[in-house]
């Protein structure tokens, strides 16, 4: 009993923040209604919002594996391109419904992560960080080579997915898309967080921690890193079939590169190992980015790169990370 009791006590002293990273409960729920409210009155703005929403689930996949398993990966845009070209391909040739399509997407990117992740769990950080970037830049290059299938770099287009539930069209004023994006995301953000919450998100935590001790203590560290990344992947997975179902067009730039470092850095930017670290630093990063390529659209790139060094050294941690040593100030004064 002793032995087995130890992992939880382990997995017990790395207990998350995934549910208390917004403080007090009634800025979650205000979290939560901030959609709700910026749908009606940005109205013209809903393909931003949509847009919102998928990345935001996004860097939520990849806080998954870097905030809570403590893997860091350049390659994650890989599964996100899988997701979406996989019900790009799927509506083009004739498998419309919605819903289905993004079973397809996320189990084929789990697909995806399993093969990878049993090379990721046997390295190092380092050895981790190539293998995800090299797997990446591996598929955007396949991806580019077979034109025929993807489009190649002019994108796969030509697709129309079916009315959602027989009713509602993704039309282009993005109404259903932006609803049906903040559901997929709602949906698997709680799914996520009663996860990260449950004895295998405390593991996961606490193998982060001390990935050292774990096995000693009985814990198979290799299969619940699998386990994991494998999850991350189908996540990521789906944001891209949203992305896809919702925009009716997949590009070759969701298997590259460049976009897997946008959503680290989204990741970053809210705070990882939070989850809503995620939908903060995707609202944060897109917001700056739509407004500052408006009123500068030569330069908007080193303002946001500007703007966005002077988040993270204003506040470590990323910005939640920040509110959480301002609130904590503000209460030692009050004391």
């Amino acid at each position: 009993m002793a032995a087995a009791s130890e992992p939880a006590r382990a997995a017990d002293a790395a207990s998350p923040r995934a549910g208390a990273t917004v403080p007090g409960r009634v800025l979650e729920i205000a979290f939560w209604i901030a959609p709700a409210v910026a749908f009606f009155v940005l109205s013209d703005r809903r393909v931003l919002l949509s847009q919102i929403f998928i990345y935001g689930l996004l860097a939520m996949s990849l806080d998954l594996i870097l905030g809570h398993a403590g893997i860091l990966s350049l390659g994650h845009a890989a599964f996100f391109g899988t997701g979406a070209y996989t019900a790009g391909l799927l509506a083009r040739h004739g498998w419309t419904e919605p819903l289905s399509g993004l079973l397809a997407a996320a189990a084929v990117a789990a697909l995806a992560g399993n093969a990878v992740s049993r090379l990721v769990v046997r390295g190092a950080d380092l050895s981790r960080l190539m293998v995800t970037m090299g797997v990446g830049l591996l598929l955007f290059e396949a991806g580019n080579q077979a034109s025929s299938i993807t489009g190649g770099v002019e994108g796969l287009a030509d697709m129309q997915p079916a009315r959602l539930f027989g009713r509602f069209a993704f039309a282009l004023d993005g109404t259903a898309a932006c609803v049906y994006s903040f559901a997929v995301l709602a949906l698997l953000f709680f799914v996520a967080r009663r996860l990260v919450a449950s004895p295998f998100g405390l593991g996961l935590r606490a193998i982060r921690e001390n990935p050292r001790r774990m096995p000693a203590l009985g814990v198979d560290v290799a299969r619940r890193l699998r386990a994991i990344f494998t999850l991350a992947a189908a996540i990521a997975g789906v944001a891209g079939a949203v992305l896809a179902q919702t925009t009716q067009f997949v590009g070759i730039e969701t298997l590259s590169f460049q976009r897997s470092a946008e959503v680290l850095i989204m990741l970053v930017l809210g705070g990882s190992g939070r989850l809503y670290g995620g939908l903060v630093g995707a609202a944060v990063f897109m917001v700056a980015q739509d407004y500052l390529s408006g009123i500068s659209p030569e330069y908007w790139q080193f303002w946001l790169g500007a703007v966005l060094a002077a988040l993270v050294l204003v506040a470590r941690g990323g910005i939640l990370g920040g509110l959480d040593r301002l609130r904590r100030l503000l209460t030692r004064s009050r004391s």
